[in-house]
C-alpha cells in the first residue's frame, strides 16, 4: 500500500532563503542537470495528463443499453431468424445502427477541455541550469527550477517570486481579477490568503505585463492550480438535461405500458392456436409500432433546427441537448469582466481642488467629452491632463490599447480633453524615469519643459496611489483659482473624503502630481524616489471597468422572466458591488471565503439573498452551481477564463465568450457567445423556451397516435382483426418515418408564442406531460384506434387481409395527420385561417399527404408494404374515417374558449384580463 503525498507546501508565507531551502537549490546557479532529471522522473514532464479514453468499441457498444436500442435490435435479429423476412429484419438492425451513430456524436467532448488547457503551454522558459542561463521546453521544468520572466512572457509553471522589478502579471484567466496584479517578493502572512491577493507569487498560464522578475518553481503540470482545474474537468461528468432526464422517464413509461400490451397480444394469439411465426410477426410488427422509434431522430432534428436560430442570434450551441435547457434556465452566474462589463478600463470622474468632472465615453475609444458641474468655474485643462499622458507607458489607437489597463484609462482621459498623446510624447521626451514599484505604488516620470516666467525646468508628472502622493504632498491648487497654497489639515481631510467618496461608488482612484527642478542640479542618474517629497498634488481619478450598454437592459428582462442573475468576480467586493448596483442585479454582495464558510445549510438558506460573490476560486464558483441545483434550478453559468471552466462543465448549460474565451472555457461549455453579450443569453433563453414549447406538442402528438397504435394492436389481437396483425413491421416503419416524423418536425419549428418570457421558467421536475393530459390523450388514441380498426374489419370482410391492412394504413396516417392540426393550438379550431399562417408546417403536412398516396398507388412502394390500389369510394372512407379525431377536440376547444372569455370578462383580484385569460388555459389543454 503506497503512502499518499504529504500536503503541498505553502510556499506564500515562506521566505525566499526558506523557499529556496525547502527546494534545495541556489538561485545564482540554479539546478544541476543530474539534480534536474532526477526531479523530472520523479514529478513528470511539466504538462498534464490526459484524461483516460474510452476505446472507441466500447463507447459504441454503449449506445445499445438503451431500452429503444434492445428492442429494435431483437426485432430486427428476430425478423432475420426464425421468419427469414429479410427486408425488415436488416431495415431494423441499420435502424439501430443509425441511432448508435447519432448517439455517439452528441456525446461531450470528455476530454477536449484538457487538450484546450495542453494547448495553453508555453514552449520555451529561460531557466537557470548549473549556473549558466539556458532556453528551454517548458515541459521540461520542475520544481526548483529558477526562470526568468519579462514582460510579454507567459508564466510556464507555479511559483514563488525571488526577485520582482514593476512586476505585474494578468491573472484575469485564473482569478477573474480584471486588473494586472503588482507582485514583490514579500511573504504573506496568512495561510488561507486568496489566490488573487498572494503577492508573491505567480501561476503558469498568466500573462507578464509589465516589468521583470525570476521565479522559483515550486509546482508543474497537473499539481499547478491550473493543472488542478484541469484534474476537476477531468473527473466532472456532463450533466443530463432536464430534456434528457424526461424523455428517459417517458421512453420508460411507454416501454413497460407497451410491454405490457405485446405480452398480452403474444398470450392471445398463441392461446388461439396461431402459428409462431403469425405470432412473431404480429410480436415484431407490434413492437415497432408501440415504441417511438422516431423520437431519437426527431428530437435530434427539431434541436438541431433550434441550433440554427440560436447560430443567427450570436450564439453557439455544442450539445444540441442543451438548446432546450435554456429554456428552463432559472438562474444565470454570470462573470463580471468581459461578460458583464467591457474589460476597458475607463475613466469616468475627475476631481481637482473645488471642481468635479464627468467623462462620458467608455471603453478605449477616445469619442467622449469632458463635461463640469454648473457653477464652477471653466478652467484650461491641459496642466491636469499631462501627468496622465507623459506619466503613462500605454498607447491607445483606434479604440485598442497596448498596455496597463490603467494607464490606457488614463490616456484616452488626456485624449478626450484634447491632448495628442503621441505628439506630446514626442514633444517632451523623458529624460528619466522612476518606474512603478508596489512598494511605493508610485510612477514618475521627468521631461524637459518650460516652466513659469519661460525659464527652463525638469518638470516631473507623478501618478499612483492617492494616499502615496498625499504622504509627500506639500502644495496643492486653491479651490478659489488654483493658485498653489500650503498642504493642510483642512485639505488633507478634503483629499481624503473625496477619495473616500469615489472609491465606495467601486471606482479605482488614481492620483497625479508634478514638480520643477533645476536643470542645473537635477542629476538622472540619482536616487529619485525621495525627491518626490515636496511635489503639488494636482487631480484625482476615478476608473472601472463599465458595464455593457445592453446588460442592464438583459438583466432586467432575465428579471421579468423569473430568472435570478447573479455576478461572480474576482474583483474585490466593494468594487463588485458598485457594478452590480449600475446593473441592477438584486442581492447582497459577500466574498467567495465568507461563501466557502457557509455550511450546506446555510448555503442553502442565503442563496435567494445573494447578488455577488467576489474574490471567487473555481470551487467557489462549482459549489454555487450546486447549492443552486440542489434548490431545484436550471443554472447557466457564464464565464470566459480557465477558473471558469469547471463550473461551465458542471452547470446545466455552460456559456463561454466566444472573443475573450479561452480555448478551455469554450472547450468546456455547452454554448458560445459569438459576441461576447449578455443581451445574447437572454435571447437564447427566449429561443430556448420557445423551442421547448414545441417539442411539447411534439411529444403531445407522438403520444397520442402511440396510444393509438397500441389500441389498434391490442385490440386487433383481442378480436382477430387481420389476423391479429392490422399492420406488418415495414408498414409500421413507413408510418413511423414518414407522416409521424414529417408532422413532429412541423409542429417542433412552428411559430414561438410572442408572450413567452412574460411566464416564470418551468420547474425543473415539471413532468412533459400531465395526468390529465395523458387522460385526454388516451381518449383520442382510442378514437384513432376504433376508427382504424372499423375500416381494417371492412376492408378484411369485404375485400381481403392486404386491403384491410392498406385501408387501416391509409386511414390511421390520415389521423395522424388530422390530429396534428389540433395540436397546433390549444384554443384555436382547426377550421381558422390561423391553421394556414405556418409556412413551415404546411410544408411538412403537404409531404405527409405525399407519403400516405405514395404508399397505396405508387408500385415499388405497393411491394415494399403490401399494399394495394384504392378506389374513389375506399379514399374517401379512410378520410372520413381519419378525419374523425378531429371532432372531439374541436368540442373540447369551443368549451375551453368560453371558459377563457369568462375568465377574461371577470379577471381575479389584481389580474390583468389578458394574463387571467392565458392562466386559466395553459395548463388545462396539455
Amino acid at each position: 500500500m503506497t503512502t499518499p503525498p504529504p500536503e503541498a507546501p505553502s510556499y506564500h508565507v515562506l521566505s525566499i532563503p526558506e523557499a529556496l531551502e525547502r527546494e534545495q537549490v541556489d538561485q545564482q546557479r540554479g539546478l544541476g542537470a543530474e539534480e534536474a532529471a532526477s526531479r523530472r522522473q520523479k514529478y513528470g514532464p511539466n504538462r498534464f495528463a490526459e484524461a483516460k479514453k474510452e476505446p472507441g468499441w466500447r463507447s459504441f457498444l454503449r449506445q445499445y443499453a438503451d431500452p429503444m436500442q434492445i428492442v429494435l435490435l431483437c426485432a430486427g435479429l428476430g425478423s432475420l431468424y426464425p421468419l427469414k423476412q429479410w427486408g425488415t429484419g436488416i431495415l431494423l438492425i441499420v435502424l439501430t445502427l443509425i441511432n448508435a451513430i447519432l448517439g455517439l456524436r452528441q456525446e461531450g467532448k470528455a476530454a477536449a477541455a484538457i487538450d484546450a488547457l495542453q494547448k495553453m503551454m508555453i514552449i520555451k522558459a529561460r531557466v537557470r541550469r548549473d549556473g549558466a542561463l539556458t532556453e528551454l521546453p517548458a515541459e521540461e521544468l520542475v520544481p526548483g527550477d529558477v526562470v526568468l520572466l519579462e514582460a510579454g512572457d507567459v508564466v510556464p509553471a507555479d511559483g514563488r517570486l525571488l526577485r520582482a522589478a514593476t512586476l505585474e502579471i494578468d491573472e484575469s484567466a485564473l482569478t477573474g481579477e480584471s486588473l494586472p496584479v503588482a507582485k514583490d517578493i514579500a511573504p504573506v502572512s496568512a495561510e488561507d490568503t486568496p489566490l488573487g491577493d498572494r503577492s508573491d507569487m505567480a501561476y503558469m498560464n498568466t500573462n507578464v505585463t509589465r516589468g521583470a522578475g525570476e521565479l522559483l518553481v515550486t509546482a508543474t503540470g497537473m499539481t499547478t492550480e491550473v493543472g488542478r482545474i484541469s484534474g476537476m474537468l477531468q473527473t466532472e461528468k456532463d450533466a443530463d438535461t432536464p430534456l434528457t432526464r424526461q424523455l428517459g422517464k417517458l421512453t420508460n413509461q411507454i416501454l413497460v405500458i407497451a410491454g405490457i400490451a405485446l405480452l398480452a397480444s403474444v398470450i392471445i394469439n398463441l392461446a388461439r392456436g396461431n402459428e409462431f411465426n403469425v405470432v412473431f410477426t404480429a410480436a415484431v410488427a407490434f413492437a415497432v409500432s408501440a415504441i417511438p422509434t422516431g423520437l431519437p431522430a426527431v428530437v435530434t432534428t427539431i434541436l438541431s433546427l433550434g441550433t440554427q436560430l440560436l447560430a443567427k442570434a450570436n450564439a453557439i450551441v455544442k450539445r444540441l441537448r442543451s438548446t432546450e435547457t435554456l429554456g428552463s434556465t432559472s438562474a444565470i452566474n454570470s462573470d463580471k469582466t468581459g461578460t458583464l462589463t467591457l474589460n476597458q478600463m475607463t475613466a469616468t470622474e475627475m476631481t481637482i481642488p473645488g471642481r468635479r468632472y464627468t467623462i462620458s465615453g467608455s471603453g478605449y475609444s477616445t469619442e467622449g467629452v469632458i463635461k463640469r458641474v454648473a457653477g464652477q468655474p471653466d478652467v484650461p485643462l491641459e496642466e491636469f491632463l499631462l501627468p496622465m499622458a507623459l506619466a503613462s507607458d500605454a498607447v491607445v489607437s483606434d479604440g485598442t490599447m497596448i498596455g496597463d489597463p490603467t494607464e490606457g484609462a488614463l490616456v484616452v482621459l488626456a485624449e478626450k480633453g484634447g491632448l495628442d498623446t503621441a505628439a506630446t510624447r514626442e514633444k517632451y521626451p523623458r529624460v528619466a524615469e522612476l518606474p512603478f514599484d508596489a512598494a511605493y505604488k508610485m510612477m514618475a516620470t521627468f521631461h524637459r519643459m518650460t516652466g513659469p516666467g519661460g525659464r527652463e525646468v525638469i518638470r516631473c508628472f507623478v501618478k499612483g496611489a492617492p494616499d502615496q502622493l498625499l504622504a509627500r504632498a506639500a502644495y496643492a491648487p486653491a479651490p478659489e483659482d488654483l493658485s498653489l497654497i500650503p498642504v493642510d489639515d483642512a485639505f488633507r481631510e478634503r483629499y481624503l473624503a473625496e477619495n473616500t467618496r469615489l472609491a465606495e461608488q467601486g471606482l479605482r482612484v488614481m492620483a497625479t502630481g508634478r514638480k520643477d527642478f533645476d536643470p542645473e542640479t537635477f542629476d538622472p542618474g540619482a536616487d529619485l524616489l525621495p525627491l518626490l517629497d515636496g511635489m503639488t498634488v494636482l487631480t484625482l481619478v476615478g476608473i472601472v471597468d463599465p458595464p455593457r450598454p445592453q446588460a442592464r437592459a438583459a438583466i432586467e428582462q432575465a428579471h421579468s422572466a423569473g430568472i435570478e442573475v447573479r455576478m461572480i468576480t474576482g474583483d474585490h467586493a466593494v468594487t463588485a458591488a458598485a457594478i452590480a448596483g449600475k446593473l441592477g442585479i438584486r442581492g447582497r454582495a459577500i466574498t467567495g471565503a465568507e461563501f466557502g464558510a457557509m455550511s450546506d445549510e446555510e448555503a442553502d438558506r442565503e442563496i435567494g439573498g445573494i447578488g455577488v460573490i467576489a474574490r471567487v476560486t473555481p470551487e467557489h464558483k462549482v459549489r454555487l452551481v450546486e447549492v443552486l441545483k440542489r434548490k431545484g434550478h436550471i443554472v447557466a453559468m457564464t464565464g470566459d477564463g480557465v477558473n471558469d471552466a469547471p463550473a461551465l462543465k458542471k452547470a446545466d448549460i455552460g456559456i463561454a465568450m466566444g472573443i475573450t474565451g479561452t480555448e478551455v472555457s469554450k472547450e468546456a461549455a455547452a454554448m458560445i457567445l459569438t459576441d461576447d453579450d449578455f443581451a445574447t443569453i437572454v435571447k437564447a433563453v427566449e429561443l430556448g423556451r420557445s423551442l421547448y414549447a414545441n417539442l411539447k406538442k411534439y411529444i403531445f402528438f407522438q403520444m397520442g397516435v402511440l396510444v393509438g397504435m397500441i389500441v389498434t394492436f391490442l385490440a386487433a389481437s383481442i378480436g382477430n382483426i387481420a389476423a391479429g396483425v392490422p399492420f406488418v413491421p415495414l408498414q409500421s416503419l413507413w408510418l413511423n418515418f414518414t407522416t409521424q416524423v414529417f408532422q413532429s418536425v412541423g409542429l417542433g419549428y412552428g411559430k414561438a408564442d410572442p408572450d413567452i418570457m412574460k411566464n416564470r421558467p418551468r420547474r425543473s421536475d415539471e413532468p412533459l406531460l400531465s395526468r390529465k393530459s395523458l387522460y385526454w390523450l388516451s381518449t383520442l388514441g382510442l378514437v384513432m384506434a376504433a376508427a382504424t380498426l372499423l375500416v381494417i374489419w371492412w376492408g378484411d370482410r369485404s375485400w381481403d387481409v392486404h386491403t384491410g391492412r392498406t385501408l387501416g394504413l391509409t386511414a390511421f396516417s390520415i389521423a395522424n395527420l388530422a390530429f396534428s392540426l389540433t395540436v397546433r393550438s390549444d384554443l384555436r379550431s382547426v377550421f381558422s385561417m390561423e391553421t394556414f399562417d405556418d409556412r413551415r408546417f404546411l410544408i411538412t403536412s403537404a409531404m405527409s399527404a405525399a407519403a400516405i398516396v405514395l404508399a397505396t398507388e405508387f408500385g415499388l412502394f405497393q411491394k415494399i408494404l403490401q399494399t394495394t390500389s384504392l378506389d374513389v369510394g375506399q379514399w374517401l372512407i379512410c378520410l372520413l374515417a381519419g378525419a374523425i379525431v378531429i371532432l372531439p377536440t374541436e368540442i373540447r376547444k369551443a368549451v375551453l374558449r368560453r371558459r377563457a372569455a369568462r375568465a377574461a370578462a371577470v379577471p381575479p383580484p389584481g389580474t390583468a384580463p389578458a394574463a387571467a385569460a392565458q392562466n386559466s388555459t395553459v395548463g388545462s389543454a396539455r
